[in-house]
């Protein structure tokens, strides 16, 4: 079973997949907060800004960890579905709401923690390249590749170091590219293609957002390893 020691390992092999990017007006969006130490790779290679997609699962409330489907911030917020899980796991419509809200209110707590005052990469006419730790059921990143589609890009691509082959050919109709290192068959829990897949926290993203100054050059702000 092919495995990457930890998240900055993926990163830059995803980076070194990603490097035609390199000076084509690339912007890396990180989904937080795994994504987030992957995507610093990608974007100090293609010295390129790194900004977040505020995205949240929303679990079914006695199992959290299975997608019911998942939410983007915004004014209008833009919620996937995943009908397939919610008719079987018996949810209503009031507790979908109900735990969509829950996560809206993480994902505003997240964008004051994480953001503040900070600037936004802007997307319209760049090429977008969305970053995660891995891919399992596929909600969560298609809730976050619409909401960035919905800002212009020039080009949407999807990079994540690990996936199921059946979410990302879920998933290509959603980018224009697709940079997938790994779709191993079974497909088990993300963490089970790390050696060490610990929780990142949210001073890891902070701090490493702030390598990233935004209006900055990635390459003026190293990474240290």
């Amino acid at each position: 079973m092919i495995s990457f020691r930890n998240r900055s390992d993926a990163g830059r092999r995803l980076a070194k997949a990603l490097s035609g990017y390199k000076g084509r007006s690339a912007v890396v969006l990180a989904l937080p907060r795994g994504g987030v130490p992957v995507a610093a790779e990608v974007a100090a290679t293609l010295d390129a800004p790194l900004d977040l997609v505020l995205v949240r699962k929303i679990g079914v409330p006695f199992q959290p960890e299975l997608a019911m489907g998942a939410v983007v911030d915004g004014a209008e917020p833009i919620v996937v579905r995943n009908e397939d899980v919610i008719r079987l796991a018996g949810i209503t419509d009031e507790e979908f709401r109900a735990a969509r809200d829950k996560e809206l209110a993480e994902i505003e707590r997240r964008r004051q923690r994480y953001l503040g005052a900070r600037g936004r990469a802007g997307v319209a006419g760049r090429v977008a390249i969305v970053i995660d730790d891995g891919i399992a059921t596929g909600a969560t990143m298609r809730a976050a590749l619409r909401a960035t589609r919905k800002r212009n890009p020039q080009e949407l691509v999807l990079a994540v170091p690990v996936a199921s082959l059946t979410s990302i050919e879920e998933l290509q109709g959603e980018v224009d590219a697709v940079v997938c290192l790994e779709t191993p068959d079974p497909f088990a829990a993300i963490g089970c293609f790390y050696d060490d897949f610990r929780q990142v926290s949210d001073e890891e993203v902070i701090a490493t957002l702030a390598r990233f100054p935004m209006g900055k050059s990635a390459s003026s702000s190293p990474i240290t390893r």
